[in-house]
């Protein structure tokens, strides 16, 4: 009898520990999941739109950058300010609160991504941002624009074994 009381309470702990994990794991994965869209996208979210996590995607619109320690205000462009298409695209306000500065690569014209939500006073409220170089470290043509990187061909440097560490150096570096 006592042996079937003691399994009992166990099978009654398993239950909870296991459903307490479950509970977390879903209520988890709603918080974190977040819609990436552009910002043409955006407007035409509705409503939806305000009650979603967000990741939206743009350029920096040179001349936008106003910074007060890590918290920062910038247009985020549809379309990258050398191209033919700027002058038509859609633009979006953010604003950056996070808890860390932005990162070193977020300047005018860099390509951005914004997670947080969307106001219902047209503003992004990013929570985080990530940014990739700015075009202007590309190549650019004769006419000053810049050009898509051409594609990567062997060369015989690159056949070759990669290169040994210095002696000096130890094994857990």
């Amino acid at each position: 009898m006592k042996s079937s009381a003691n399994t009992l309470r166990i099978g009654i702990a398993c239950a909870v520990i296991i459903g307490t994990i479950v509970w977390l794991a879903y209520t988890g994965y709603g918080a974190n999941k977040s819609y990436y869209v552009t910002i043409a996208e955006l407007g035409r979210m509705g409503n939806k739109a305000y009650q979603s996590q967000l990741r939206v995607d743009g350029f920096v619109k040179p001349g936008s950058i106003q910074q007060d320690g890590p918290h920062v205000t910038f247009v985020l462009d549809e379309f990258e300010s050398h191209s033919p298409k700027a002058a038509q695209g859609r633009t979006l306000t953010v604003v950056y609160k996070g808890s860390e500065p932005p990162p070193d690569t977020f300047k005018d014209d860099a390509q951005a991504l914004a997670e947080g939500t969307y106001g219902r006073d047209g503003v992004f409220h990013a929570t985080m941002l990530q940014a990739k170089c700015a075009s202007k470290y590309a190549p650019t043509q004769p006419n000053g624009s810049p050009t898509a990187r051409p594609p990567m061909t062997k060369t015989a440097a690159s056949t070759s074994a990669p290169a040994t560490p210095p002696a000096n150096q130890s094994a857990a570096n």
